[in-house]
């Protein structure tokens, strides 16, 4: 008995511990979050993952529609106040699939599905403002803490972490958005899409993109799933019509950052 109460104190002490620890402050929108993977073990997991998607995806490395994805995610990128990230963007041949994601660490892809939809440089601009916006947010990783830390305590996920199984590299991949084999899944909740869509407004803004590209870019995005499916980019995210409303009640706050880009 004395040594079950020692073990329950030890885990009780462990997660207090990492509560002290693991919490966060989300940029732009000031929101406090609970977060049990480190930034270095995030971001070396996200490096993996995106060397994973590389290998088993047809990539284009020149072109204009390359060159224009490499420079909305560099302007983007200069402004995310990350200094911790080792940048990398890259277009993905995938006509069929309207999507983007970016990986902790500053790992960024884009599928030229997307590109016919996003139809202008500040179309782009909003989708990978975005996608970083999920990154410096360290959603994946909120994600994961939420998933597994209440049942194997903080000491259990990070020896889980530090595996190579199946198992671990399945759980990074979903945790962090992004299909093994299928492109980018999108497990986010919608207040994590939300917030999302806030904190990218306020990036394209501050990266000199006009934060009104956002609410036409959004309708063209619903429009495109009408007759089928939704595109996968829009799986979790809030609906149309509540994304309207909050792109609206940001816009001053974006405005304000892009008059003084």
């Amino acid at each position: 008995m004395n040594a079950m109460r020692m073990r329950a104190g030890a885990m009780a002490l462990t997660l207090v511990a990492a509560a002290v620890t693991g919490c966060s402050t989300v940029p732009v929108t000031g929101r406090h979050s609970f977060n049990l993977v480190p930034d270095s073990q995030a971001n070396a997991l996200g490096a993996e993952a995106y060397t994973q998607v590389k290998a088993e995806s047809k990539l284009i490395t020149r072109g204009a529609q390359y060159d224009q994805v490499v420079r909305v995610g560099k302007r983007i990128a200069a402004v995310a106040e990350a200094p911790d990230f080792d940048w990398e963007f890259v277009l993905i041949d995938a006509p069929k699939t309207v999507n983007a994601f970016c990986l902790p660490g500053g790992k960024v892809a884009v599928y030229s599905g997307l590109l016919p939809v996003a139809a202008d440089e500040s179309g782009l601009a909003v989708v990978v403002a975005h996608e970083i916006a999920h990154a410096i947010a360290r959603h994946g990783s909120e994600r994961m803490t939420d998933d597994l830390a209440l049942q194997i305590g903080g000491a259990g996920l990070q020896q889980l972490l530090q595996q190579k199984s199946p198992q671990t590299q399945q759980l990074v991949m979903t945790a962090f958005g992004v299909g093994a084999t299928v492109g980018v899944v999108l497990p986010f909740s919608r207040s994590q899409e939300s917030e999302a869509d806030h904190i990218g407004l306020v990036l394209m803004a501050k990266a000199g993109y006009d934060p009104e590209a956002a609410p036409a870019f959004w309708r063209r995005m619903i429009a495109s799933s009408q007759g089928g499916a939704p595109p996968a980019f829009l799986s979790d995210h809030p609906t149309d019509e509540q994304r309207v409303r909050d792109l609206t009640k940001w816009m001053p706050e974006a405005q304000v950052a892009y008059r003084q880009h």
